[in-house]
Protein backbone atom coordinates (compact mmCIF):
# COMPACT_ATOMS: atom_id res chain seq x y z
CA UNK A 1 0.00 0.00 0.00
CA UNK A 2 0.98 3.76 -0.59
CA UNK A 3 0.49 4.18 2.51
CA UNK A 4 3.44 1.93 3.56
CA UNK A 5 5.86 4.52 2.71
CA UNK A 6 4.81 6.91 5.42
CA UNK A 7 4.17 4.53 8.33
CA UNK A 8 7.65 5.47 9.83
CA UNK A 9 6.75 9.17 9.79
CA UNK A 10 4.91 11.13 12.72
CA UNK A 11 2.77 13.65 10.45
CA UNK A 12 2.12 15.65 13.92
CA UNK A 13 5.83 16.00 15.16
CA UNK A 14 7.03 17.06 11.99
CA UNK A 15 3.96 19.85 11.41
CA UNK A 16 5.20 21.00 14.90
CA UNK A 17 8.57 21.10 13.64
CA UNK A 18 8.16 22.93 10.70
CA UNK A 19 5.50 25.02 12.46
CA UNK A 20 8.48 25.87 14.95
CA UNK A 21 11.09 26.59 12.25
CA UNK A 22 8.75 28.89 10.51
CA UNK A 23 7.87 30.82 13.95
CA UNK A 24 11.35 31.26 14.96
CA UNK A 25 12.48 32.72 11.11
CA UNK A 26 9.53 35.31 11.30
CA UNK A 27 10.17 36.41 14.90
CA UNK A 28 13.66 37.38 13.90
CA UNK A 29 12.75 39.29 10.60
CA UNK A 30 13.26 43.32 10.12
CA UNK A 31 11.63 45.47 7.64
CA UNK A 32 13.61 44.60 5.19
CA UNK A 33 13.46 40.98 5.63
CA UNK A 34 9.95 40.92 5.70
CA UNK A 35 10.11 42.63 2.13
CA UNK A 36 12.33 40.37 0.96
CA UNK A 37 11.00 38.57 -2.31
CA UNK A 38 10.67 34.55 -2.02
CA UNK A 39 10.67 31.77 -4.03
CA UNK A 40 6.73 31.97 -4.40
CA UNK A 41 6.83 34.51 -7.62
CA UNK A 42 5.38 37.96 -6.89
CA UNK A 43 5.60 37.09 -3.12
CA UNK A 44 7.56 38.80 -0.54
CA UNK A 45 8.33 36.91 2.86
CA UNK A 46 5.51 39.07 4.52
CA UNK A 47 3.28 37.50 1.47
CA UNK A 48 4.12 33.73 2.71
CA UNK A 49 3.17 34.73 6.00
CA UNK A 50 -0.17 36.34 4.60
CA UNK A 51 -1.15 32.48 2.65
CA UNK A 52 -0.40 31.01 5.91
CA UNK A 53 -2.43 32.77 8.39
CA UNK A 54 -5.02 33.14 5.39
CA UNK A 55 -5.56 28.89 4.79
CA UNK A 56 -6.30 28.70 8.40
CA UNK A 57 -9.77 29.48 7.03
CA UNK A 58 -9.60 25.96 5.22
CA UNK A 59 -8.15 24.36 8.09
CA UNK A 60 -10.20 25.25 10.31
CA UNK A 61 -13.26 24.44 8.24
CA UNK A 62 -12.18 21.21 7.42
CA UNK A 63 -12.08 20.46 11.23
CA UNK A 64 -15.40 22.22 12.25
CA UNK A 65 -16.66 20.12 9.16
CA UNK A 66 -18.25 23.96 7.72
CA UNK A 67 -15.86 23.37 4.42
CA UNK A 68 -19.47 24.16 1.93
CA UNK A 69 -19.86 27.14 3.95
CA UNK A 70 -16.72 28.60 3.42
CA UNK A 71 -17.10 27.61 -0.29
CA UNK A 72 -20.65 29.49 -0.01
CA UNK A 73 -18.13 32.64 1.59
CA UNK A 74 -15.55 32.94 -1.09
CA UNK A 75 -18.41 32.44 -3.85
CA UNK A 76 -19.90 36.08 -2.39
CA UNK A 77 -16.14 37.50 -2.70
CA UNK A 78 -15.74 35.98 -6.16
CA UNK A 79 -13.24 33.84 -5.47
CA UNK A 80 -13.21 30.39 -6.98
CA UNK A 81 -9.93 27.62 -7.04
CA UNK A 82 -7.07 27.35 -5.00
CA UNK A 83 -4.96 30.31 -6.85
CA UNK A 84 -7.92 32.80 -6.37
CA UNK A 85 -7.95 31.76 -2.86
CA UNK A 86 -4.65 32.16 -2.05
CA UNK A 87 -4.26 35.70 -3.56
CA UNK A 88 -7.16 36.63 -1.65
CA UNK A 89 -5.61 35.72 1.67
CA UNK A 90 -2.47 37.89 0.52
CA UNK A 91 -4.44 40.58 -0.55
CA UNK A 92 -6.80 40.47 3.13
CA UNK A 93 -3.82 41.32 5.05
CA UNK A 94 -1.49 43.65 3.32
CA UNK A 95 -2.44 46.33 4.73
CA UNK A 96 -2.48 44.83 8.47
CA UNK A 97 0.40 45.41 10.48
CA UNK A 98 2.53 42.64 10.24
CA UNK A 99 2.96 41.99 13.90
CA UNK A 100 -0.97 41.00 13.61
CA UNK A 101 -0.68 38.65 10.90
CA UNK A 102 1.93 37.10 12.59
CA UNK A 103 0.15 36.60 15.78
CA UNK A 104 -3.01 35.27 13.47
CA UNK A 105 -1.35 32.59 11.70
CA UNK A 106 0.47 31.24 15.54
CA UNK A 107 -2.80 30.97 17.14
CA UNK A 108 -4.85 29.91 14.15
CA UNK A 109 -1.96 26.87 13.08
CA UNK A 110 -1.63 25.93 16.98
CA UNK A 111 -5.00 25.08 17.30
CA UNK A 112 -5.20 23.15 13.33
CA UNK A 113 -2.03 21.29 15.49
CA UNK A 114 -3.49 20.41 18.26
CA UNK A 115 -6.78 19.30 17.38
CA UNK A 116 -5.42 17.28 14.67
CA UNK A 117 -3.21 15.57 17.14
CA UNK A 118 -5.95 15.22 19.29
CA UNK A 119 -7.82 13.24 16.32
CA UNK A 120 -5.65 11.07 15.38
CA UNK A 121 -3.69 9.83 12.45
CA UNK A 122 -6.79 7.41 11.03
CA UNK A 123 -9.62 9.87 11.82
CA UNK A 124 -11.64 11.77 9.06
CA UNK A 125 -11.53 15.22 8.03
CA UNK A 126 -14.11 16.78 5.76
CA UNK A 127 -12.22 18.55 3.01
CA UNK A 128 -12.96 19.84 -0.51
CA UNK A 129 -12.19 16.14 -1.34
CA UNK A 130 -14.85 14.70 0.57
CA UNK A 131 -13.73 12.75 4.05
CA UNK A 132 -10.09 12.27 4.31
CA UNK A 133 -7.29 10.58 6.91
CA UNK A 134 -6.31 13.32 9.36
CA UNK A 135 -2.61 11.74 9.07
CA UNK A 136 -2.40 12.05 5.90
CA UNK A 137 -3.70 15.72 5.57
CA UNK A 138 -1.20 16.58 8.51
CA UNK A 139 1.35 15.03 5.62
CA UNK A 140 0.37 17.42 3.34
CA UNK A 141 0.67 20.60 5.52
CA UNK A 142 3.85 18.91 6.41
CA UNK A 143 5.02 19.40 2.85
CA UNK A 144 3.70 22.70 2.17
CA UNK A 145 5.28 24.27 5.53
CA UNK A 146 8.78 22.62 4.16
CA UNK A 147 8.25 24.40 1.18
CA UNK A 148 7.63 27.53 2.15
CA UNK A 149 10.02 27.48 5.00
CA UNK A 150 12.62 26.75 2.02
CA UNK A 151 11.18 29.62 0.02
CA UNK A 152 11.75 32.28 2.70
CA UNK A 153 15.37 31.02 3.52
CA UNK A 154 14.29 30.00 7.16
CA UNK A 155 17.52 28.08 8.12
CA UNK A 156 17.73 23.71 8.47
CA UNK A 157 20.55 22.99 10.58
CA UNK A 158 22.52 20.01 9.32
CA UNK A 159 21.74 17.20 12.08
CA UNK A 160 17.94 17.32 10.57
CA UNK A 161 18.75 17.71 6.87
CA UNK A 162 18.50 14.33 5.93
CA UNK A 163 15.85 13.15 8.19
CA UNK A 164 13.82 16.31 6.58
CA UNK A 165 14.50 15.07 3.31
CA UNK A 166 13.72 11.36 3.71
CA UNK A 167 10.01 12.13 5.07
CA UNK A 168 9.36 14.61 2.21
CA UNK A 169 10.85 12.06 -0.52
CA UNK A 170 8.41 9.42 1.04
CA UNK A 171 5.55 12.39 1.08
CA UNK A 172 6.47 12.80 -2.38
CA UNK A 173 6.32 9.28 -3.80
CA UNK A 174 3.08 8.16 -1.98
CA UNK A 175 0.96 11.77 -3.33
CA UNK A 176 1.83 10.36 -7.05
CA UNK A 177 0.60 7.22 -6.49
CA UNK A 178 -2.53 9.03 -4.73
CA UNK A 179 -2.72 11.44 -7.50
CA UNK A 180 -2.41 8.23 -9.82
CA UNK A 181 0.57 10.41 -11.88
CA UNK A 182 1.74 8.50 -15.15
CA UNK A 183 5.47 8.07 -13.79
CA UNK A 184 7.48 5.98 -12.88
CA UNK A 185 9.44 6.05 -9.53
CA UNK A 186 12.11 4.13 -8.05
CA UNK A 187 14.06 4.78 -4.70
CA UNK A 188 17.27 3.41 -4.54
CA UNK A 189 19.80 4.18 -1.53
CA UNK A 190 21.61 7.08 -2.98
CA UNK A 191 19.31 8.31 -5.83
CA UNK A 192 15.54 8.41 -7.40
CA UNK A 193 15.07 7.20 -10.97
CA UNK A 194 12.04 8.29 -12.77
CA UNK A 195 10.32 7.29 -16.44
CA UNK A 196 7.65 9.06 -18.06
CA UNK A 197 6.72 7.95 -21.62
CA UNK A 198 10.07 6.41 -22.04
CA UNK A 199 11.98 9.04 -21.27
CA UNK A 200 13.96 8.68 -18.02
CA UNK A 201 16.44 10.93 -15.59
CA UNK A 202 17.92 10.23 -12.09
CA UNK A 203 17.43 12.58 -9.32
CA UNK A 204 19.10 12.89 -6.09
CA UNK A 205 17.01 13.47 -2.75
CA UNK A 206 16.70 17.25 -2.42
CA UNK A 207 16.06 17.31 -6.87
CA UNK A 208 12.91 14.94 -6.24
CA UNK A 209 11.93 17.06 -3.40
CA UNK A 210 12.07 20.19 -5.82
CA UNK A 211 10.57 18.53 -8.46
CA UNK A 212 7.55 17.42 -6.64
CA UNK A 213 7.33 21.04 -4.89
CA UNK A 214 7.34 22.65 -8.42
CA UNK A 215 10.58 24.08 -7.17
CA UNK A 216 13.21 22.50 -9.70
CA UNK A 217 15.06 25.38 -11.76
CA UNK A 218 14.58 24.81 -15.51
CA UNK A 219 18.23 25.39 -15.65
CA UNK A 220 18.56 21.51 -14.19
CA UNK A 221 18.03 19.98 -17.63
CA UNK A 222 15.32 17.64 -16.48
CA UNK A 223 12.86 17.20 -19.76
CA UNK A 224 9.82 19.09 -19.18
CA UNK A 225 7.20 16.32 -19.19
CA UNK A 226 9.21 14.48 -16.12
CA UNK A 227 8.81 17.89 -14.03
CA UNK A 228 5.56 18.44 -15.49
CA UNK A 229 4.94 14.13 -14.30
CA UNK A 230 6.21 14.56 -10.67
CA UNK A 231 4.85 18.04 -9.77
CA UNK A 232 2.27 16.72 -7.51
CA UNK A 233 2.57 19.06 -4.45
CA UNK A 234 2.43 22.65 -5.73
Amino acid sequence: MAEDLLKDFDPFGIFDAEAARLDRFFAGLDDAGWRRPSRCEGWSVRDVLAHLAGEELYNHACLDGTVPELMSLLATEGVSGFNDFNDWCVRRRRDLPVEQVLEEWRSKNAETRRRMRELGRGALLDTMAGPYPVGLQAFHYDSEYATHADDVGAPVAEKEADDRTLWRVAVGRFVLVEQQAKVQVEQTADEIWVAVDGSSASLSYPEFVEATVGRLPDSHGVEPRIASALRCLA
